[in-house]
């Protein structure tokens, strides 16, 4: 009988173990965001997208056990974020509704008849008390809490927040966009960036006389504005203007960026760094993720990003000035940064010493040597710190998806919220990815991440898929990415490998995580395409393996992984079989006037020759291999235009093409629905076409 049972639960564990699973499935899990601590006590707040229903947690000590404070149902697109604690740690402010398109339209994926709209709530960190405030964006709590200040229409606008019946008030006006906006220590004054085009200022309104002044403005580009701990001095960043400034293209090096600082009573600025020439002179727009990209720390430090090496490290310099210290050395760079509640030490994420993973460290402003907290396998990102101490951040690894913890005295990790995952999720099927290294048809040495099927074995033949992300500004990692759409993107390269694909996903130059000269890759994207170099090499590292059907390799990708997608299967059908394209780029010179509407390739004849010959649209006649076009129409990043002339150009020249249309749906889609659908029609495509 015990032998019976024995083998009854071995064959029960095979098959649970060796089962296919759902695209469903492993794209079940929630996903968090907006992870905050609270400022009194030991409370940490987030939003958890749960297949498309996005709501409020909290948790808080002992025992940390997750609470859902609000109650949206339904998988409408609704976004949550700017979720901010009042001073006090009982209400909780944050912003429901997507962003408005050109037309002044906010996302409605599900076309909503009552309307969408996008606005500022509040509710207690207990959940109860629920009422909007006002419509607007960008909400900033007063340091006493009594006040929140607020842009609509781009300007800036208070509201009390002690009263229900309080209705928002214009603070100001001021040509321009105003934006980054930050109170003073005291609550008497607001600092905020008035964009102008081609330069802004930065400004400081006297709340009680509403009264403005622009501080040390110049024909540059001021940003970044933060207040010194006593309120009598701000400092920011300030970019040099340039006329030939373009985007998807390399940038190297430039007039060289500074931080200055301004006596608010006087305005008088002064400069106390500047950038050197070279490496570094261009300021890396996304390289902290952070409220802000300048700390000023209790002890009279100023801490920033900067690339002196290379690589996009921690800076310091005395608000006096000197000679800017590195604080975070070693290829790598840092990424997520936050300063502690005490401004005592600075918390942040980096992949120094663990190029394709993410790990949580600590320094001190003032300098000295940075602990790592976190190590292993796993990702870490999003750190933040309660008033006792407690450090929380995001986490995930190869086989478990993203989700909160607390990180412990020793370094690991305590998850509070592992029981939303599904007994469902397929984690024990999900394999651990490879990190391998390509060589591009240049030379040049390429990243990589390689699934091989569970039941892979010696010998056998299996179709290939090759994953490019998006961005390009982006990094895939060993395990679930950090950001939702490529949490996905992960997910679904799972799934190709549970159904027998091998799978690469290429870390392409342009991309982050290996330097700056990796990222500003010589003649990249828009200046020469040489990422295409990547896209073959990849394809021939596929070919030449014993475990793959050389003929039977395709593509995929979204938005400008969608580019490499058509611009491989343009260039190369010999190479590429089949391809998926998601809101790809068919033609730089239309989505570059998406992202800088000024631009016109009449006045820019030669940049847009290369523009051109960098596209896919300028290799469509060599396109032969089938393709499937996924595109929303409301898409912000990249014209739905982009699929349509394309699908034009592939029906003259007889390519065959199927397509997936999301009326109303933007670029990183918001309907939960809409992601499995696109999926699931990716896997289908694929099959279709490479195990015939």
């Amino acid at each position: 009988m015990k032998k019976y049972y024995l083998i009854l639960f071995l064959l029960i564990f095979t098959v649970k173990t060796f089962a296919q699973f759902s695209i469903e499935q492993v794209l079940s899990a929630p996903f968090p965001t907006e992870l905050k601590a609270s400022p009194i006590g030991n409370k940490v707040a987030w939003v958890f997208n749960q297949q498309g229903s996005r709501n409020i947690f909290t948790a808080e000590s002992p025992d940390f056990k997750p609470i859902k404070i609000t109650n949206y149902e339904g998988d409408n697109g609704q976004e949550i974020n700017s979720l901010t604690f009042t001073p006090d740690g009982n209400s909780i402010v944050f912003i429901r509704g997507g962003a408005n398109n050109s037309a002044g339209e906010i996302p409605n994926p599900i076309q909503l008849q009552e309307g969408v709209e996008r606005a500022i709530f509040i509710i207690g960190a207990d959940g109860k008390n629920l009422r909007k405030l006002v419509n607007g964006t960008y909400p900033k709590i007063s340091p006493k809490g009594e006040t929140l200040a607020y842009l609509s229409g781009n300007q800036i606008f208070t509201i009390r927040l002690d009263s229900a019946k309080s209705v928002g008030k214009k603070l100001f006006q001021s040509r321009g966009s105003q934006n980054s906006l930050s109170w003073s220590p005291d609550g008497s004054q607001i600092v905020f960036v008035s964009s102008r085009g081609d330069h802004s200022f930065v400004g400081v309104c006297e709340v009680a006389t509403k009264t403005i002044k622009f501080l040390d403005a110049s024909v540059d580009g001021d940003i970044d504005p933060v207040w010194s701990p006593d309120g009598k001095s701000l400092a920011f960043l300030r970019k040099p203007f340039s006329k030939d400034a373009l985007i998807f293209g390399p940038e190297r090096e430039s007039n060289p960026w500074s931080i200055r600082i301004v006596n608010v009573q006087t305005g008088k600025g002064r400069e106390v760094w500047k950038a050197k020439l070279g490496r570094g002179s261009a300021f890396f727009e996304n390289g902290l993720v952070s409220e802000n990209r300048l700390f000023w720390t209790d002890d009279n430090n100023l801490l920033f990003g900067y690339e002196g090496d290379g690589w996009h490290h921690l800076y310091n310099i005395s608000a006096n000035g000197g000679e800017a210290k590195l604080l975070t050395p070693n290829d790598g760079e840092v990424e997520y940064a936050a300063l502690s509640v005490d401004k005592k030490s600075i918390i942040y994420n980096a992949n120094i010493g663990d190029i394709d993973r993410r790990h949580i460290w600590q320094i001190s402003p003032s300098g000295g040597v940075a602990k790592q907290i976190t190590r292993g396998q796993g990702i870490e990102w999003s750190p933040v710190q309660t008033s006792n101490g407690q450090i929380f951040c995001l986490h995930s690894d190869a086989r478990t998806p993203a989700r909160p913890c607390i990180i412990q005295a020793d370094g690991k990790m305590k998850d509070f919220t592992s029981e939303m995952i599904s007994n469902d999720f397929p984690s024990s099927q999900l394999v651990q990815p490879q990190a391998v290294t390509l060589t591009a048809t240049d030379g040049m040495k390429i990243p990589a991440q390689l699934f091989l099927p569970k039941n892979h074995k010696v010998g056998d033949k299996h179709p290939a898929a090759i994953f490019f992300h998006g961005g390009s500004r982006r990094q895939m990692l060993l395990g679930f990415n950090y950001s939702d759409y490529y949490h996905k993107a992960y997910a679904m390269n799972q799934y190709l490998a549970s159904q027998g694909y091998v799978v690469l996903a290429v870390n392409y130059r342009s991309g982050i995580g290996y330097g700056l000269e990796f990222r500003e890759a010589l003649n990249y994207g828009a200046t020469g395409a040489s990422e295409y170099n990547d896209v073959v090499g990849a394809g021939l590292f596929l070919k030449n393996r014993e475990d793959v059907d050389g003929s039977k390799i395709g593509l995929w990708g979204g938005s400008y992984g969608g580019y490499l997608t058509a611009l491989g299967l343009a260039k190369a059908s010999d190479l590429f079989a089949v391809g998926v394209d998601i809101h790809g780029v068919h033609d730089w010179n239309t989505t570059t006037k998406n992202f800088i509407p000024s631009y016109d390739a009449s006045k820019r004849i030669e940049w847009a020759k290369i523009a051109y010959q960098s596209s896919p649209m300028n290799f469509v006649n060599t396109w032969k291999s089938p393709v499937l076009l996924i595109h929303g129409d409301d898409d912000r990043n990249v014209p739905f235009n982009e699929s349509v002339i394309l699908a034009e150009a592939l029906r003259k020249n007889n390519v065959y093409f199927e397509q997936l249309v999301f009326p109303d749906e933007v670029h990183g889609f918001l309907l939960h629905k809409n992601w499995v659908n696109a999926y699931k029609a990716s896997a289908e495509f694929f099959d279709k076409f490479l195990k015939k």
